[in-house]
């Protein structure tokens, strides 16, 4: 009798191989997965050596890392302060108020007659401020009250003449204007109202006896003061003050602290000896200001 075959040989008849309880089947790889391992595979020692380089510069930035500034104390900060102003000089208040009006100082020189030319160093003289850059000048009327010719010496040094154009006696006060201009000029800082205080800091600049300009500072001394020119004119609502002052300092400007014009000079008492004697007058801003004809500049 002729026994069934247990294997056949053919493909229909074999039947798929299962997989062993004790070793199971392995599950086929991604193949992203696949592609990553095998270039870890290609580069692992480049990979190794990057990284070890990354830790190395890692551990020496720590090292060398600059501790957080400390919060400075207050007196370290004083200390510093105190320091730096012991090294560096600092420009006095009567420089820096002179560095913000020098530009617009003028000296007013006059003749008794339209043609002298060569006596200007002779005559007397006085200052003027510039508050209109277009040459327009406030000054003293005594300086300027009978001239046949007047000439005005910029800060650059451009001589010009110049002529009256506004003028109120009852305070001494004139306006001029330069025919000739220097092409950049300045003018000062004109505070519409003078609101000055006992003991407040003032500056004046001017040509005193024709030497300038003349930078002096003190206080203001008084206010509303009277004063009886050697003319027997009547001024009131003047400032006083101690800056000094003397002859050819009429018509220059009187400063604050800040460089602004809150006076014009036009008086100091005299008592014969014919120098300064620690009181000067001048007419405040917004009175000159009026006199202009344009208030508050």
């Amino acid at each position: 009798m002729r026994r069934a075959s247990l294997y056949s040989n053919s493909p229909k008849s074999r039947a798929p191989a299962r997989p062993s309880p004790e070793r199971p089947e392995k599950p086929v790889e991604p193949p992203a997965k696949r592609r990553w391992r095998d270039l870890y595979s290609a580069y692992e020692r480049q990979l190794l050596f990057g990284a070890l380089v990354l830790l190395v510069l890692l551990s020496l930035s720590s090292h060398f890392r600059t501790p957080e500034a400390q919060a400075l104390s207050q007196e370290a900060i004083d200390a510093a302060v105190q320091r730096t102003l012991a090294e560096q000089v600092l420009p006095s208040p009567a420089a820096k108020v002179f560095a913000a009006v020098h530009g617009a100082i003028v000296r007013v020189l006059t003749a008794a007659d339209a043609l002298e030319y060569d006596e200007y160093a002779q005559r007397p003289t006085g200052s003027g401020v510039v508050i209109v850059n277009r040459g327009t000048i406030l000054t003293s009327l005594h300086v300027v009250a009978g001239a046949g010719r007047i000439r005005v010496v910029f800060a650059d040094g451009l001589v010009s003449d110049a002529k009256i154009v506004g003028q109120q006696p009852e305070n001494d006060l004139a306006v001029l204007q330069a025919e000739t201009v220097p092409d950049d000029l300045a003018a000062a800082t004109m505070r519409p109202k003078a609101d000055l205080k006992y003991g407040d800091d003032v500056v004046a600049v001017g040509f005193p006896f024709g030497i300038g300009p003349s930078v002096t500072s003190g206080v203001v001394s008084g206010l509303k003061r009277s004063f009886r020119t050697n003319a027997g004119d009547q001024l009131s609502n003047l400032i006083q003050f101690d800056a000094a002052v003397n002859p050819g300092s009429s018509g220059g400007p009187l400063l604050n602290a800040a460089g602004e014009v809150v006076g014009i000079v036009t008086a100091m008492l005299d008592p014969g000896g014919g120098g300064f004697a620690g009181i000067g007058f001048a007419v405040p801003i917004e009175t000159a200001a009026k006199a202009a004809g344009t208030p508050p500049f």
